[in-house]
């Protein structure tokens, strides 16, 4: 079945509901909608950018509030007055409100990690409650009352029938729009936040700005929520927006699979539902009302996350297999622009006296070296002599305790990585990172992500109703080039975590290609290659050399080494201890007491 098909059936079996439902089953399936929508913007930020929030309700209640104050209040100052013309309108300064109070919360928050970025969601969503519940002109804890329903071209949207149809009239909307801005450019900059900011930002994202867009999409998501919530009740209080209702909408996001923007409307489901029959059946079986459905509810989940580690969507998809297509490669899309490389024999990387300390710990130690375009440099040296803190140095993972690091001529000691990328400076790593989950061709792509950028306002709406289209056909033909140019054409659709270790390797150096840098570091390339691999490794490097590209790597096969590389620089103890040919490094006595017995 087709994904278009599958929606479509979803479509119709949806219409059927306000239909044939009765009254209870329609108002039930409104607030599936409204959660279902709120849960959206918690895949988009948890599962997707990894990002713990436990204070969506706020926004929800946000969103809620400033429509319920403009379109009942009758003393508005005359400068919000005319606001209150419409709900459409409430809608509009709902939005803009929550977006910036988002955007202040986020620069706060999002700084933070580890557990205290969650930790910093409960507190601003207890206070935030507690803020509509104590001022007297949003009602208290008593609420407001009044709220005109939404009207359309003089309909009103009165009942739950009807307010049915645009509660998921916004759900559809929010899931394709999210679809799509997954599918793009700004996208793959978001999903790449779960292959660790090291990667991403060495690929030019600024994952700041990255993590603060998500965030305010799901808060705008929880805004809408919010205002449609609002005119379908009619009334007010602080109780649905609270820390309670905030963990429910991660719950429903998680057990509805965290990872898949279906999930959200899969966990708000089977949340909602699930609770509604326990606290029928359990009324029955013990007798009383009271909350013992959560008890039951909550040992159910914890089975259900058990056996469902990425919630109930991917179970529910091998029921209903989806073929999905592979994404069409137009290589007749003019090419991306390619930067000019450096004048053979020029200086492309000049460091002097690098010093790296962590505390007492010197890992660098005056270090200098220098890649002058067109050659191919190895770094050295056995276990624990600093190679990897060099190469971080270098590509602005590590601002240099001390020393110079000049990039073409500019000074980049101490800049963020994503800028030293833009510059033309690509990097491999050592631990492979990579998005296993996502095809091998949006990997590649991530690496071309900077490359005649639109910037981000631009690329975030063209991508989300899907404007880019010639923009990405341009991307993914790159990606397609440097994928063939490293010889893994055969697995451009594979799922990148399918690939071997070794191809793997290749995987990052042609994403490393796609950013088309004139300095390319590779950290270990040739580890997990098999002999034939590390050949067409090699005859690749040789190419790249003719070109005039640089490269830069970090390996420990000497023989793969010795015969590929111009020169070399031998690392001990943080401490250069020879530099020179292959032939001389190989000769020299230093080497040979550090190296002998210690290779990696």
């Amino acid at each position: 079945m087709s994904p278009r098909l599958l929606l479509a059936a979803f479509v119709v079996l949806l219409g059927l509901v306000p239909v044939a439902g009765s009254e209870f089953q329609v108002t039930l399936a409104n607030y599936i909608g409204l959660y279902a929508l709120v849960a959206l913007g918690l895949v988009l930020l948890t599962g997707v950018g990894g990002l713990t929030s436990f204070g969506q309700a706020a926004f929800v209640g946000l969103g809620a509030y400033t429509t319920a104050v403009l379109t009942t209040m009758q003393d508005l100052p005359p400068s919000l007055a005319w606001l209150a013309a419409s709900p459409w309108l409430s809608l509009v300064a709902g939005l803009l409100l929550t977006l910036v109070f988002a955007a202040v919360l986020g620069l706060l928050t999002l700084r933070l990690s580890g557990h205290y970025l969650p930790l910093s969601t409960l507190a601003w969503g207890i206070s935030i409650y507690f803020l509509f519940g104590n001022m007297e002109f949003l009602g208290g804890f008593t609420g407001l009352r009044g709220i005109p329903p939404i009207e359309l071209f003089g309909h009103p949207f009165d009942s739950a029938r009807k307010v049915f149809f645009l509660i998921y009239l916004f759900l559809l909307a929010g899931i394709v729009t999210i679809r799509n801005l997954l599918d793009s450019r700004e996208g793959r900059a978001i999903r790449a936040l779960k292959g660790g900011m090291v990667m991403a930002e060495s690929m030019g994202v600024n994952t700041a700005i990255s993590r603060l867009v998500i965030f305010l999409v799901a808060a705008l998501l929880a805004c809408a929520s919010g205002w449609l919530y609002a005119h379908m009740q009619r009334f007010l209080n602080p109780t649905p927006f609270s820390l309670h209702q905030g963990i429910e909408y991660l719950f429903m996001a998680v057990v509805g699979g965290a990872g898949y923007v279906w999930g959200a409307l899969v966990g708000a489901t089977v949340i909602a539902m699930s609770k509604q029959w326990l606290q029928d059946i359990l009324v029955r079986v013990i007798g009383q009302a009271g909350n013992f459905e959560m008890i039951v509810f909550g040992v159910v989940m914890i089975i259900v996350l058990q056996r469902a580690r990425d919630g109930l969507w991917p179970v529910l998809a091998r029921w209903v297999p989806v073929r999905s297509r592979p994404r069409r490669i137009d290589p007749g899309v003019p090419a991306l622009d390619r930067r000019p490389l450096p004048a053979a024999g020029e200086t492309v990387l000049d460091v002097k006296g690098a010093t790296m300390r962590f505390g007492g710990l010197v890992a660098v130690n005056d270090l200098s070296l220098e890649v002058r375009a067109g050659e191919i440099v190895a770094l050295i040296g056995p276990n624990g002599a600093g190679k990897s803190t060099m190469f971080n140095l270098i590509s602005g993972v590590l601002a240099p305790t001390a020393g110079e690091v000049r990039f073409r001529g500019r000074e980049i000691a101490g800049r963020p990585s994503r800028e030293i990328a833009r510059l033309g400076m690509s990097r491999t790593f050592q631990h492979v990172k990579l998005l296993p989950a996502m095809s091998v061709l949006d990997n590649v792509a991530i690496g071309a992500h900077r490359r005649e950028y639109p910037g981000l306002l631009k690329g975030v709406i063209t991508g989300a109703w899907r404007l880019d289209r010639r923009e990405e056909a341009r991307v993914l033909a790159e990606a397609a080039r440097q994928i063939e140019r490293v010889g893994l054409a055969d697995h451009m659709f594979d799922a990148a975590g399918s690939l071997p270790l070794g191809k793997q390797r290749i995987l990052e150096i042609a994403r490393a290609l796609a950013a088309d840098p004139c300095l390319l570091l590779l950290d270990e390339p040739a580890a997990g290659l098999r002999y034939l691999e590390k050949r067409a490794l090699a005859e690749l490097l040789r190419k790249l050399k003719a070109e005039g590209m640089s490269v830069l790597l970090v390996e420990h096969d000497m023989d793969f080494v010795m015969g590929l590389v111009d020169r070399i620089t031998v690392m001990d103890f943080g401490q250069r201890i020879a530099e020179g040919l292959p032939d001389e490094v190989q000769r020299n006595p230093k080497v040979l007491e550090a190296y002998l017995g210690g290779v990696e």
